[in-house]
Parts: C-alpha cells; structure tokens; sequence
C-alpha cells in the first residue's frame, strides 16, 4: 500500500495536504473531486470505501484518512479470516 500522506498530496495536488493539523476540507483541499480520486486509488489499492458509510469528520486530516483506510483494512482481514 503506498503512503497515504503521499497520495493525499499527489490527489490534492499541494504538499500541504499530508501535513499534519491541516483541515483538509476546510482549506478546500479536499473536494469532493479530491475525494473520488482518493477513494479510487484507494481502491486500486485494494482498500475499499463507501462514500456514504464514511463519517467525514474522518476526512478532515490525513491522521484521519490513514485511521479509516486501518480500520478498513482490519474489517477486510477479518471477514477473510472467519
């Protein structure tokens, strides 16, 4: 899986974007076309989100965003391994 913080860069298109503290929607570098490529790539990736089952709060920070893309793997693993 490659970094999120990199990727949160590369899809947001600034640097700042895998800093730490930045409110990443309210700073606008997280729009929602920001978040279908994010999502995508994530996919790609083999991390799978629902848009609609994603609490954007999460979505705020990069901690967040590397806190659900744990979570959903963990969820992932354990519905492979019964």
């Amino acid at each position: 899986m490659s970094d999120i913080r990199a990727l949160l860069r590369e899809v947001c298109g600034d640097p700042a974007a895998g800093e730490d503290g930045v409110d990443l929607l309210e700073s606008g570098l997280l729009d929602s076309l920001a978040v279908i490529e994010l999502f995508t790539r994530l996919e790609e990736e083999g991390v799978v989100l629902i848009p609609t089952r994603v609490d954007r709060e999460k979505l705020r920070t990069a901690s967040g965003i590397e806190a659900l893309v744990a979570e959903a793997r963990r969820k992932a693993s354990s519905q492979s391994n019964p």
